[in-house]
């Protein structure tokens, strides 16, 4: 049943006028790859404290140039337009008054620290150091600043770092040493500088020149400034970080380690587990410091669970223990004994109260993905997306009674577009297990007719296609194209429970393939408008790897296949990737201790059984599933003579994330489906 907002309540559109990608002729349009890279994007949102106004960037496209800030009361229909410099302002803070705000923004020529009063008059730059700030985080008196700065280990001064980087530029050789793993990441080869945590105090008189390194010696980075709290009082501060060892590659244990900042000593406080800890939180009393934590080493989709730390006691509990959803955002309410946190949940990213004391927990709303949360004393703002809605902001009242849309930061670009409708549907699955899928109606549907489908099957594999407006996968685009769009949330998804998730380890051939088989068949039956016969499959990562498995188990389901960075040859893959702990966990261990995975799931091992025409689309800088997989694919279809087709994208990494080649990657995806669906 499609999702709707209970009591939704518009409470009007922007007082800036922003290009409308509407044909003139007012001819009721679909959405397309060029007027989805051109729809406005919300970012750095936050509240004030005193709950009556919030601020957030606004990009009008995909990496546009203009991207500025915008403020908004709560009770009005305008936004008013903040920032006008072409450097854009990014990690918002609200100075605890609220009458000023602190941004990043390399206006001065670096990225450095500014403080704009709200109440009229220039922005002033608060800091002025030789490098440039990654992020930050004040103190609640905004005389203190915790930096994440990229700096080389070892350096005294910043000044060390900047010497080293000049002494560099000049070497002759061009050569990457290393004596231990990890040796790249995503997309980037590791270097010898690492991304540290600075301390610095606000200069009396103009910007502070100083920083301290709190961690000088560390050999690695910290997570983010976005995991860096400060406690209420100034004089301590928590952040994540993985502690620097020989193991790095192949374990998960992120640590949430305190600073007295009085002497700057560090201390690790979870130490004793040997999971993932992330997140850190301060309560506004300064009592209690809340986290997430997973219990199972070496797994990246283990269970968050909610942790809390009283700091008059040193204790730490686990809040809500048994509650079968992993925590995604969390925030304290104003009563410090309230936690508002965002999970997957059956399709969505919901929002629930959790109550510290007695682990009590309320689903407060439930209706597509929720996203970055702000908590007042009466309502929670949040950000929200979905299916058939780019993102904008909304708040509801504790109660849950009443939720209401603040921003159509949109309305004038889809005013004439017309949204494909989509409903959430279920199946029995693997073992007669409850599965869950959405699908959606070509977008100018008409009764009695036939359409072809694209069957799109999600990465992770630990992920979902939910309820969400996604940019990179946006099913609109293939209703727009005149698809039945189907997505099922195989096992081994998120949101439905933790035995459900951990499920597809040590069996990615296995639920998973006889769940989308299954889901297949039941949607062709619920809907027999869509045409089973007729049909293309589609999926990235995980799900390219499906896209190959496909070819070799199920090899007659589908007219065409698109497989963007799939896995091919799963021994090669092990031996290339970076985040061991990922196919250690899920295949069984590393490659040469024997376990079956390797082989027993190994798509390269069954291509005589190959036979559908795939598009094997690849970025050159994938360092997750390096482009050797998908080489290896395309080499096995040109040579046994099955119709095949290569996209490669040098300055690309496991995503498609330039507009001009999201436009290139769905004119190629468009192109090879229309040859095999629409040609019949």
């Amino acid at each position: 049943m499609k999702q709707k907002l209970m009591k939704l309540a518009a409470a009007g559109m922007l007082a800036f006028a922003s290009m409308s990608l509407v044909a003139k002729d007012h001819k009721p349009q679909v959405l397309d790859v060029n007027a989805l890279t051109e729809l406005n994007q919300i970012h750095d949102f936050i509240v004030s404290p005193q709950g009556d106004s919030f601020i957030y960037r606004l990009a009008k496209g995909i990496n546009s140039a203009d991207n500025h800030l915008y403020l908004q009361q709560v009770n009005s229909k305008q936004a008013q337009q903040l920032t006008s410099h072409e450097s854009a302002a990014t990690n918002v803070v609200y100075a605890a008054d609220g009458h000023s705000i602190y941004f990043l923004s390399a206006r001065s020529g670096s990225s450095q620290i500014w403080q704009l009063p709200l109440t009229g008059g220039e922005a002033k730059q608060i800091s002025d150091l030789p490098i440039g700030i990654n992020g930050f985080a004040v103190s609640k008196d905004g005389q203190r600043f915790a930096l994440e700065l990229t700096v080389l280990p070892g350096c005294e001064t910043l000044q060390c770092t900047l010497d080293a980087q000049a002494l560099d530029a000049k070497q002759k050789h061009n050569v990457r040493v290393y004596d231990q793993l990890m040796v790249r990441h995503w997309d980037v080869w590791n270097t010898a500088y690492k991304s540290h945590l600075f301390i610095a105090e606000r200069a009396e008189q103009g910007a502070f020149v100083h920083a301290t390194d709190l961690m000088p010696d560390w050999q690695g980075d910290i997570v983010g400034a976005s995991e860096i709290s400060f406690h209420p009082n100034g004089q301590r501060l928590s952040f994540s970080a993985k502690y620097p060892s020989t193991t790095e590659a192949w374990t998960t244990n992120f640590d949430i380690f305190e600073v007295d900042l009085s002497n700057h000593t560090l201390s690790n406080l979870t130490a004793e587990n040997t999971a993932w800890d992330a997140k850190p939180v301060y309560s506004p009393n300064g009592r209690y410091l809340a986290y997430k934590a997973m219990s199972v080493p070496g797994y990246e989709s283990d269970k968050f669970t909610l942790m809390i730390r009283d700091n008059q006691t040193g204790k730490t509990r686990a809040i809500a223990k048994n509650w079968d959803r992993s925590v995604s955002e969390l925030v304290f309410a104003n009563d410090s004994r309230t936690l508002i946190v965002t999970a997957y949940d059956v399709g969505q990213k919901s929002i629930f109260e959790i109550n510290a004391e007695f682990g009590d927990v309320r689903r407060i709303f439930n209706d597509g993905t929720a996203g970055k949360i702000a908590v007042t004393a009466d309502k929670i703002f949040f950000t929200r997306h979905a299916l058939d809605a780019p993102t904008d902001i909304y708040s509801i009242t504790r109660d849950s009674q009443q939720v209401v849309q603040h921003t159509q930061v949109n309305a004038q670009q889809l005013a004439n577009v017309t949204l494909a409708e989509f409903e959430q549907f279920s199946f029995q699955g693997w073992n007669n297990e409850d599965v869950y899928g959405y699908w959606l109606k070509p977008a100018n549907f008409t009764a009695g007719k036939k359409y072809p489908i694209a069957y799109l099957v999600h990465g992770g594999p630990q992920g979902s296609f939910g309820n969400m407006f996604h940019y990179r996968w946006n099913a609109q685009l293939w209703a727009a194209q005149g698809y039945a769009v189907v997505m099922v949330d195989f096992h081994g998804s998120i949101g439905y429970g933790q035995d459900f998730t951990d499920s597809i380890a040590r069996d990615w051939g296995g639920k998973p393939l006889e769940d989308l088989q299954k889901g297949f068949q039941a949607i062709t039956k619920q809907q027999p408008w869509m045409d089973a016969s007729n049909a293309c499959a589609l999926g990235a990562s995980y799900g390219g790897y499906m896209m190959n498995w496909f070819q070799g188990k199920w090899s007659d389901g589908f007219n065409c296949i698109v497989n963007h960075a799939g896995l091919y040859d799963m021994p090669s893959f092990y031996s290339s990737t970076e985040e061991l702990w990922f196919p250690e966990h899920d295949l069984g261990g590393p490659v040469w201790d024997g376990s079956e995975d390797y082989n027993k799931f190994n798509p390269a091992a069954f291509v005589k059984s190959w036979q559908t025409p795939m598009l094997v689309i690849q970025g050159e800088l994938d360092f997750r599933v390096p482009y050797a997989q998908s080489l290896g694919a395309f080499t096995a279809l040109q040579r046994q003579g099955i119709a095949s087709r290569l996209v490669v994208f040098p300055d690309e990494d496991h995503h498609i994330r330039k507009p001009a080649n999201l436009i290139v990657w769905y004119q190629e995806v468009f192109a090879w489906m229309k040859k095999y669906t629409q040609s019949k």
